[in-house]
């Protein structure tokens, strides 16, 4: 039985970063992710859109920090299992966790770190009838190469900030751009609606999507105001769909874990109330909780830390300053 130190499960900013602080103590480690490759939310979901908020980098494309991340989480070797969705965690005896996957694998560790992030997640799928081979090729519900909305007619729906922030940058790449919002109230901070409205884009609140209009392709939509019922027609060619998603957290109920909502919660040390389990990032709540990838990190660094005076007591939690090895990347 191949045992593991320490078992990341998410693979997305929080636990790349944790793979690293566990290399750095010299654990075993494997990164369990249900996801084909690396990088979570930042390549599945906005890997064209940039980050400011990561510490060093004044901005930097979700998809390029993404990839900056799983090298530095390589640099001590640490086994990958994408593609497996873990779906049980027990403990065998005093000093092993067994971690199964939907694939009937089996993952034998001391220790291990939950970054799912914010968990098993699908985007909200429109409520209206449509062609959904239009999705993929005309309707989106994210994007992956914004090259495909360059000189189309773009309808984004939505009032968060990935509605906003895209709406932002299709005002400088599409034909044109619309913004609809069944609400006058805005989710995105203030700044990116103040740019969205001085970039030209055309915002209607208090305004739904009724009808896509096209059979081979979409070729316009019929939008309403929800306080009157007045109905328009708008040429359109392109939609992109940011109504959130849908969170399914069901599966670590039933792990005998504590819970608030959807997180997970934790002490100072990133402990769950499971002897040898850990949580950061989004998927963990603690009273000074921020739901930041700067912040993920910062939790992701203490659990492997903990994780391993957890594995070893005489250890400390410390574990001295990077600037002094020597490492090759």
């Amino acid at each position: 039985m191949d045992v593991y130190d320490l078992t990341i499960v998410g693979g997305g900013p929080t636990g790349l970063f944790g793979a690293l602080y566990a290399g750095l103590r010299g654990l075993k480690t494997k990164i369990i992710d249900v996801l084909p490759e690396l990088g979570g939310q930042l390549t599945a979901l906005y890997p064209e859109k940039y980050v400011y908020d990561v510490a060093g980098h004044p901005k930097i494309l979700a998809k390029q920090l993404a990839k900056n991340l799983a090298i530095q989480a390589a640099l001590f070797k640490p086994a990958f299992c994408l593609g497996e969705k873990v779906v049980m965690i027990e403990r065998v005896d005093e000093d092993t966790l067994r971690v199964c996957t939907d694939r009937g694998s089996e993952h034998f560790t001391r220790t291990v770190l939950l970054a799912l992030g914010a968990g098993a997640c699908v985007p909200k799928q429109l409520d209206i009838e449509h062609n959904k081979e239009f999705e993929g090729r005309d309707l989106f519900y994210a994007v992956k190469n914004k090259e495909k909305f360059r000189g189309k007619k773009v309808l984004i729906i939505g009032g968060g900030d990935s509605a906003v922030d895209w709406a932002n940058e299709f005002s400088h790449l599409a034909q044109s751009t619309t913004l609809i919002h069944r609400r006058d109230q805005f989710r995105a901070v203030q700044s990116s609606v103040d740019e969205m409205k001085s970039n030209g884009v055309d915002v209607r609140t208090f305004c739904e999507l009724k009808q896509i209009i096209g059979s081979d392709s979409i070729e316009g939509v019929v939008v309403f105001d929800n306080r009157t019922g007045k109905e328009e027609q708008l040429n359109i060619d392109t939609i992109l769909i940011c109504l959130g998603f849908v969170i399914n957290l069901d599966f670590l109920k039933t792990w005998g874990l504590s819970m608030e909502g959807n997180s997970l919660v934790v002490n100072e040390r990133m402990e769950t109330n499971m002897s040898g389990v850990y949580a950061a990032g989004d998927i963990a709540t603690h009273p000074a909780k921020l739901k930041l990838i700067a912040t993920g990190a910062a939790e992701a660094a203490t659990a492997a830390n903990f994780a391993a005076t957890y594995i070893n007591p005489q250890s400390r939690a410390f574990p001295g300053h990077s600037s002094n090895l020597n490492l090759s990347i």
